[in-house]
């Protein structure tokens, strides 16, 4: 179980010193699977914070060679309740912007993470924390998870992403039905639209999660992040563009070590050591 973080300020002056800093997204790290968990107890709300440290930690998974496959999680309880309606009643057009769009930076960069990224949901994940789940390559949930996005219900929409992901991932009519009405989607109903693609018990999910994790951590992650470019990239281009950069990508894996370990392991009847070069 990864434990909560401090990040300490450093000071200057004999005898100063600063309370540390508790941050509310951090990484854990262990056997090349990084956890991003988000800690904003006690719902995980996702203000302007939250995004600028989800976005740090996207960065970090993206660039650091000792991860090699990423797991989203929000703890045993909840994995996100997306925006504090409270504090957003008041706000503007141009005082919201900010918030929205740091968001929906963090998202892409979380959605181009060269690496399989897990996101483990127990519990609610609505508006921004549905947004984060659909920006993960596979969403394990609790049975008792609820999903949705609950923005129409206030008079606003979706902003960091999920009228983008979502009819990719579900179809247009699902999408525009669950965007439209804002209601919540039980977890048995989220797995046959295809919202989630695994159901466990609420204990299982975070273990299941870290275990498919590292089997992928375990592949060709050069590979794994060229597909999930070519998919990811792809699908939003015209169609011969689309070929062509899978094309691309095919070939210019064949100047990789995991290629050769991979095709000379196959030639000799043992199983591959991939490296991630």
């Amino acid at each position: 179980m990864a434990v909560r973080r401090t990040e300490e300020t450093a000071v200057t002056g004999v005898g100063s010193s600063v309370p540390s800093v508790t941050r509310l997204v951090y990484l854990d790290v262990a056997d090349g699977v990084g956890t991003i968990r988000l800690d904003h107890p006690p719902r995980n709300v996702v203000d302007l914070r939250v995004a600028a440290e989800l976005h740090d930690a996207a960065l970090e998974v993206r660039h650091r060679d000792d991860v090699r496959a990423v797991v989203v999680w929000g703890g045993e309880r909840i994995f996100s309740a997306g925006g504090d309606v409270e504090l957003m009643s008041d706000r503007s057009a141009d005082t919201v912007r900010p918030v929205i769009a740091a968001l929906a930076e963090a998202l892409v960069v979380l959605e181009a993470v060269p690496k399989v990224v897990i996101a483990a949901i127990n519990g609610i994940c609505l508006g921004g924390g549905c947004e984060i789940a659909l920006a993960a390559d596979f969403r394990f949930a609790s049975e008792t998870a609820l999903l949705g996005q609950p923005e129409i219900r206030f008079g606003i929409m979706p902003g960091a992403g999920a009228t983008q992901r979502m009819p990719r991932l579900i179809g247009s009519s699902a999408a525009k039905d669950l965007i439209y009405s804002g209601r919540r989607v039980k977890a048995r109903e989220a797995l046959g639209l295809g919202l989630v693609d695994r159901l466990l018990p609420g204990p299982s999910v975070y273990p299941a999660a870290l275990e498919a994790a590292a089997r992928y951590a375990e592949g060709p992650i050069v590979a794994i992040g060229a597909a999930k470019a070519a998919i990811n990239t792809g699908s939003g281009r015209p169609h011969p563009e689309g070929l062509a950069l899978e094309r691309d990508l095919a070939c210019g894996l064949f100047d990789t070590e995991d290629q050769k370990e991979g095709m000379q392991a196959f030639l000799g009847s043992r199983p591959p050591l991939f490296k991630g070069r």
